[in-house]
């Protein structure tokens, strides 16, 4: 996911695309913790997504874009 593609949607899109990242960072904390995760590197991914939308969410809010 690259940050010109979230600048381009609207607050109320990158706020469900937060809650659904969360998600899958949940889920793959629990395969971690069980033994169950084929591939550590989608922890540093969905970790870094994250990152990225909520820097482009405070840069809208910054703007002046509102909800």
């Amino acid at each position: 996911m690259k940050a010109s593609e979230l600048r381009d949607k609207d607050i109320k899109a990158l706020e469900a695309e937060l809650l659904e990242k969360r998600k899958e960072q949940f889920n793959l904390r629990m395969q971690q913790a069980t033994g169950q995760l084929a591939r550590p590197d989608q922890m540093t991914r969905v970790r870094r997504d994250i990152a990225r939308i909520k820097t482009v969410i405070n840069e809208k809010i910054k703007a002046g874009e509102t909800a």
